[in-house]
């Protein structure tokens, strides 16, 4: 007991805030919730998130039990206010486009300079061009993705949420290099993590 409060054991080493990043309608929602809870995208609607949401998934990585909070933000304009703020303490940022939409590439430049902005100047980053299982529908190559990457020294992989391709690598790379900049951080050394009542959904509004 401390003072009258029951003090759960902490079950993890180490917390990291993710936050994941990109235009509406490219899949954030759907990536996270198949790498949290493998959940396949064509079994369930997925809706506009409204502001903020995230999910819990607790790894191990070198031996330790790494806690991601991982934070879902929308991706509409009248949001961007309220999902920038959402960037201060974020130890990992994966940056989200759809491969089938040539508008949602060319924004990544503009959630580049989001992340320049309102992000720590250490935070990892990846970019991922998702729902490359669409093959018939793709409108930028490989190829494009990999130059934008290397040009901003930023991590790269596509991904597809409906087709499970990619989407543990993309999440647990970006955990062991958040890792390797941070061996000894402890959850309660943790800055800008925002510790949720449980280990749940924050609210049921989700986009794909």
């Amino acid at each position: 007991m401390d003072g009258g409060r029951i003090v759960q054991r902490q079950i993890y080493d180490t917390l990291f805030k993710v936050v994941v990043i990109g235009d509406s309608d490219v899949g954030k929602s759907a990536t996270v919730a198949r790498f949290v809870t493998n959940t396949d995208p064509t079994m369930r609607p997925y809706h506009a998130t409204i502001g903020i949401d995230f999910k819990i998934k607790t790894v191990e990585l070198q031996g330790k039990k790494i806690k991601l909070q991982i934070w879902d933000t929308a991706g509409q304009e009248r949001f961007h206010t309220i999902t920038t703020s959402y960037y201060r303490g974020a130890m990992g940022i994966m940056l989200v486009y759809d491969i089938t939409q040539e508008k949602t590439f060319d924004n990544i430049a503009k959630w580049l300079r989001n992340i320049q902005e309102h992000a720590n100047e250490d935070v990892e980053k990846m970019l991922l061009g998702n729902k490359c299982d669409m093959e018939d529908k793709r409108m930028i190559s490989k190829e494009r993705g990999e130059a934008i990457s290397r040009e901003n020294g930023i991590k790269f992989l596509e991904t597809s949420a409906k087709a499970n391709i990619n989407v543990e690598k993309a999440f647990m790379t970006l955990a062991e290099d958040i890792l390797k900049k941070y061996p000894q951080k402890d959850s309660s050394a943790t800055q800008g993590a925002v510790k949720p009542d449980r280990d749940t959904d924050r609210s049921g509004s989700k986009c794909c």
